[in-house]
């Protein structure tokens, strides 16, 4: 039995108990009506129903079981389809089921609610949309109108679909979810069914009611066992580039990911990590190999590059590009409109792509607190690394890390971000920002002490930093905080 039977049974023996009558969530008809324009405004006003509801074809005017005709089955169910899927904006999606009642074999046709409000008639304007009332349908008012427009919710991208219709058995060859389940920490579903209901659970398909369904974008984008097999998310696959010297002149290497991000992300920074440049460092009396950048920094990094890229950007992917001095971790889609460069850093988190934010967060690959740029910061000061650089443009965003530099080398910009971040930093650790902090910050001795205190200055002075209490006059023990503090 279809899950939804279980409810229009249950509706329609309230509605045949005395005194009969219809309900807002079931119509009762002896046989389809050849009047098409009402039959559409039925399905509208089903649709526009809070859990949607049913029209039930074999029970006549009296609301007495009499059966439908079977030869007649086939020709409803074909023209109902062909009215929802035509005769409305937003189209429906309509199941169906033929059920013995009371001796009377029954056609049950279930019109799901929309999730898209008002669904009126094609070709007509919102006025035309319907609802139930008293059992009966009826045009919708300017007032209702407006109340279905407010509970409307346009589907998220990571809800559409990703795949063409496919059978049940199909989704577990598509999708590679096992590492998930590890991530989870949790032993995967014993049976097949089991295991299908956990994927709608995590939005990974949508399932239709008739058997059957879709994998979503989520699915694919965080789980697929080849992006290529979902032709609209091929391009969204991480290149990785590596080129010789400063510029994009020579290309050493390049490769691009074929799985789901989720499934492959902790590969995706093994796979980096060996690509970027090793230095020798002494702890605890024996040599050790480690990376110019911190891998703590670079997952980050990677990571919300992966989840806050815009997908309605077609043709461009996230990229990952590896130079002599720096490395560039770009996704298409600018800033959100709502954020600004200066206050990335420890901000509260915001995502165009929530539903992949949440997993991401779930399968451990990120925080979701707006603490990953926080860590990437205070791993960059410890590798002695100049400040992380932003850049946002009208299509992309771009993160870079810079290779080990001394102060002397650094250009004025970057010298004043580096105090900036430093600042902003210390404040949310709850401390402040001082000449010492600073100093030991920038690997710079006691000796240019000085020079710190001219560039806390050219910070007060640019409106970047300020002293935590304006009333000490004293520059000694003087402290500072972010501008906006």
């Amino acid at each position: 039995m279809k899950t939804w039977m279980t409810k229009a049974l249950e509706l329609l023996g309230a509605s045949l108990e005395p005194p009969k009558h219809e309900l807002n969530e079931l119509d009762w008809k002896a046989a389809l009506s050849s009047d098409k324009k009402r039959l559409t405004e039925h399905l509208s006003a089903l649709s526009n129903q809070p859990g949607g509801g049913y029209l039930v074809f074999g029970v006549d005017n009296t609301g007495t079981p009499v059966g439908v005709d079977g030869n007649k089955v086939e020709t409803t169910v074909n023209q109902l389809a062909n009215l929802g899927r035509s005769g409305l904006e937003p189209p429906l999606a309509l199941d169906h089921a033929v059920e013995d009642y009371e001796s009377a074999r029954l056609l049950i046709v279930h019109v799901p609610e929309s999730a898209v409000k008002p669904v009126h008639l094609r070709g007509k304007g919102l006025e035309e949309a319907y609802i139930r009332s008293g059992g009966t349908t009826r045009k919708a008012s300017r007032q209702e109108i407006g109340t279905m427009m407010l509970n409307s919710r346009t589907p998220r991208w990571e809800e559409l679909h990703a795949s063409v219709l496919l059978p049940d058995k199909e989704f577990t060859s598509q999708l590679t979810i096992e590492p998930i389940f590890r991530m989870l920490d949790r032993p995967m579903p014993s049976n097949h069914e089991d295991t299908l209901t956990w994927m709608e659970g995590e939005r990974f398909i949508s399932r239709e009611p008739a058997g059957g369904g879709y994998v979503t974008n989520l699915g694919a984008i965080a789980t697929a066992r080849k992006l290529a097999d979902f032709p609209d998310l091929s391009r969204k696959a991480v290149r990785v580039v590596v080129y010789d010297g400063l510029n994009k002149a020579k290309t050493r290497l390049e490769k691009e990911g074929t799985k789901g991000y989720a499934i492959s992300f902790q590969g995706l920074i093994e796979y980096i990590m060996t690509l970027l440049p090793q230095s020798e460092v002494i702890e605890q009396a024996l040599r050790k190999k480690r990376t110019v950048y911190p891998e703590i920094a670079l997952r980050e990094i990677v990571a919300n590059a992966l989840i806050h890229q815009d997908f309605s950007i077609t043709g461009a992917g996230p990229l990952i590009e590896i130079f002599d001095d720096r490395i560039e971790v770009s996704n298409p889609g600018g800033l959100l409109p709502s954020k600004r460069l200066d206050r990335l850093i420890g901000t509260q988190p915001e995502s165009r792509n929530e539903l992949l934010a949440r997993a991401f967060r779930r399968y451990k690959i990120c925080e979701e607190r707006g603490s990953g740029l926080l860590k990437a910061g205070l791993q960059i000061e410890l590798y002695g690394l100049p400040p992380i650089e932003f850049t946002s443009g009208s299509n992309f965003f771009k993160v870079t890390l810079y290779s080990p530099r001394t102060f002397a080398k650094m250009s004025v910009q970057e010298r004043l971000d580096a105090c900036y971040q430093h600042a902003v930093l210390k404040y949310y650790s709850d401390s402040a920002m001082t000449n010492t902090t600073l100093r030991e910050r920038l690997k710079m001795p006691e000796k240019q002490r000085s020079m710190v205190s001219v560039l806390i200055q050219e910070a007060i002075d640019r409106k970047m930093v300020k002293p935590a209490n304006a009333a000490n006059k004293s520059r000694k023990f003087a402290e500072y905080v972010p501008f906006w503090a």
